[in-house]
């Protein structure tokens, strides 16, 4: 009789006794976003913790994301910014402003591929969710998963799980989302178009960029210091030269230490209960608008700019806006030299390329300044 309650105790106590249909719905989620990150290669370094983090955190009883558990306290740092924060800080020590200030007329573009932000910001708001969680859905157009995931934090935590994993599914897919729109905006003419090869940057110019753009933006918009200054920091740090064990830090073992915990801290908040509603679908599909809109509203201020330029540009780098960096870029470069094998034009495509990470957390920034 003994060794019969106890057996019974243990199969109660189980996983198994306890797994829910939402608990196999979302551990087949896990393994999607593995298979995605492994077998695809999409965004494996934030996909792959993301999926395992999903995983866990939907088996059963294992209280990863309980008071006491593992995943509870890796989530300060999530809760509080920090790690969206840290992993801009990675960025611009990994960023070469070179092509955007060879062209300082590619900021333009980078701030014209916010397009899908608004829209899909517009677009949350009118099938019922509020203000402030349409504008956590919006950054998703921006392309920029750790802004995707800071905003969500300050305006829609309890969205966070399908913000986050929207942004970083669909930055995967830039080469099968964008290239349709770019066709469907460009001729066959205009996508094999050359650019003048751009002029060399100098080092003093490398150097002062990251200083006066983060005085500037800061002053302007209080609210973007944390990401854009942040960001400007971890330039200043490779562009001086006067510190590169800190800048191949910054660039290597923080930003990977921290992207980590950022990915299994949001697997973690995919638990069947708050992820399986019909808001997940509903911001799935306005991340595919936001997308869709940012790569557009790129290339067609790019058509306007043309308007009035002497030097044509080609219009597809306006596509290269949302800040998929490198990605959209190289979707760019390949589509150019699908047309014309002798058409160069990822150093181009990069200027928007990088704007757009400015662009995007300037509009976190006034969406905190107007609405948090």
């Amino acid at each position: 009789m003994v060794i019969t309650h106890r057996l019974l105790s243990l199969v109660q106590n189980s996983g198994f006794a306890n797994l829910t249909l939402g608990n196999v719905v979302m551990l087949g989620v896990g393994g999607l976003l593995l298979w995605f990150a492994i077998y695809k290669k999409w965004e494996p370094l934030l996909l792959l913790p993301i999926g395992a983090g999903c995983l866990l955190v939907n088996l059963p009883l294992g209280g990863l994301m309980g008071h006491d558990g593992f995943l509870h306290y890796l989530m300060f740092g999530t809760q509080h910014e920090i790690y969206p924060i840290l992993i801009f800080m990675g960025v611009g020590a990994m960023t070469d402003f070179g092509p955007l200030l060879a062209n300082p007329l590619t900021f333009i573009l980078g701030a014209a591929a916010q397009l899908g932000v608004f829209v899909a910001l517009v677009g949350a708001v009118l099938i019922g969710f509020t203000i402030k969680e349409g504008s956590a859905i919006g950054i998703i157009g921006g392309a920029d998963g750790p802004t995707s995931i800071y905003l969500a934090v300050k305006m829609a935590p309890q969205i966070l799980g399908p913000i986050a994993v929207a942004a970083y599914t669909y930055m995967s897919l830039v080469p099968l989302i964008q290239p349709p729109v770019i066709k469907l905006l460009t001729t066959k003419k205009q996508r094999k178009m050359k650019m003048l090869q751009l002029r060399p940057v100098s080092k003093l110019e490398r150097i002062m960029f990251p200083i006066i753009a983060a005085g500037v933006t800061g002053l302007i918009l209080p609210a973007s210091i944390p990401l854009v200054g942040v960001l400007m920091l971890g330039n200043l740090m490779r562009e001086s030269g006067v510190v590169n064990r800190l800048s191949n830090t910054a660039q290597n073992e923080l930003i990977n230490i921290v992207t980590i915990f950022l990915g299994l801290t949001v697997g973690g908040t995919m638990d069947a209960e708050h992820f399986l509603t019909a808001k997940t679908l509903e911001i799935m599909a306005l991340g595919v608008v936001a997308f869709i809109f940012s790569t557009a509203g790129g290339v067609i201020f790019a058509h306007i700019l043309n308007l009035f330029l002497k030097h044509k540009i080609n219009p597809m780098i306006g596509a290269a806006g949302v800040s998929a960096v490198p990605m959209a870029a190289r979707v760019v470069q390949r589509m150019g030299q699908a047309e014309d094998p002798g058409n160069f034009l990822l150093m181009h495509a990069m200027g928007p390329n990088v704007a757009g990470v400015i662009g995007t957390a300037t509009a976190a920034g006034v969406f905190l300044t107007l609405l948090h």
